[in-house]
């Protein structure tokens, strides 16, 4: 049997054309979908996006978060972990004469709240107040706690051209962000996400349960109860050295205000245990350093007392209700006027701080 004339050329001249076809296809829908992240610039940061009411967006505040350090509406800002992202700016701005940007973040190291500073610094040079929560982060020294984040950190927004965001939007992760921005913009999908920074991570006070509260202190790690060596200070100095090289940056007029916030007891170790030994001299530390400097303020919230001795004060043995953070933003009002920490506080430092 012969083949018609012509015909294996007809078959090459279909496949090149189905080959050209399907590349067409991909270009043409690659750059539409690029085009589409470019355009809806999900995180705020692209140079030539078009000026939409973006929110921030992404549940991993690494990525939402510079948008926010960027903003001219703020003049302060509150950094941490997620045991800091409670302070409200909506409460704590006329409580402190400030306008603040709520930048804690879930797990952040030492390391990414420097970073985040240093952002913030370059487009707040002179900032009013700078609130920074002293947790495990300042307190223990922890492996990469220093040098590198806990969690996927998107370094081209923190430093370097705001032109080479360009190249890292064309991903996946960049896509279901822009889709997620977009159905907000255009109503579908509601905001999570405060537009200061602030999101309650918690449930409200109305669901609390003990029950529940009680099984979740069976799944954390109990502290080290090994009685600290004799003159052991267990203090974690490389940390404490950070945080100094970051509050002595800050411009003359600047406040600073140092918190320390409350834990459950359980979480505290028994007298002279390794926990409770490192606890204290991280407060020696802060305290020493602080003492030095002009225009600051340091509290303690993670003393004996009404707060940190109940346990129906938590959600976790971290993690403390939405009624205890309006105490401690009421008290650290009261006392950035002049005025003492009651039962919930001890005041462990006011070098030369100005009421507002």
């Amino acid at each position: 049997m012969t083949l018609p004339p012509g015909r294996p050329g007809a078959s090459g001249g279909t496949w090149r054309r189905f080959a050209l076809t399907l590349l067409a296809s991909v270009l043409l829908t690659g750059g539409a979908l690029y085009g589409f992240i470019v355009t809806v610039d999900p995180w705020d940061v692209l140079p030539l996006s078009p000026p939409l009411p973006r929110i921030p967006i992404t549940t991993n505040a690494r990525y939402s978060m510079p948008a926010l350090a960027r903003r001219a509406e703020f003049d302060s800002v509150m950094l941490g972990t997620s045991t800091s992202r409670l302070m409200q700016p909506a409460v704590l701005d006329g409580a402190l004469d400030a306008r603040f940007a709520q930048l804690g973040m879930n797990s952040a190291s030492a390391w990414e709240q420097a970073r985040m500073l240093g952002l913030f610094m370059r487009h707040h040079p002179h900032p009013r107040v700078v609130m920074i929560d002293i947790d495990a982060a300042w307190c223990r020294n922890r492996p990469g706690n220093l040098t590198s984040p806990n969690r996927p950190w998107p370094e081209w927004m923190y430093g370097g051209s705001g032109w080479a965001g360009y190249l890292h939007m064309a991903d996946l992760y960049a896509l279901q962000e822009a889709a997620n921005q977009f159905l907000w913009l255009i109503g579908a999908k509601p905001q999570r996400f405060g537009t200061d920074g602030y999101t309650s991570f918690v449930p409200p006070d109305d669901r609390y349960d003990r029950a529940r509260v009680d099984r979740a202190f069976a799944t954390w790690t109990p502290p080290d109860p090994t009685p600290a060596p004799a003159g052991a200070d267990l203090v974690a100095p490389d940390s404490i050295g950070l945080l100094r090289t970051m509050l002595s940056g800050l411009p003359r007029g600047t406040r600073r205000l140092l918190w320390f916030p409350p834990a459950s007891a359980w979480l505290h170790g028994p007298a002279g245990s390794r926990s409770m030994t490192r606890a204290l001299a991280c407060r020696r530390a802060i305290s020493a350093m602080a003492a030095g400097m002009a225009d600051t303020l340091v509290v303690d919230f993670d003393i004996p007392g009404p707060i940190v001795d109940d346990r129906n004060n938590f959600w976790d043995p971290l993690h403390y209700r939405l009624s205890v953070a309006r105490r401690i933003m009421d008290d650290l009002g009261r006392i950035a006027r002049g005025g003492d920490g009651g039962t919930d506080a001890h005041v462990l430092v006011r070098n030369g701080w100005r009421a507002p």
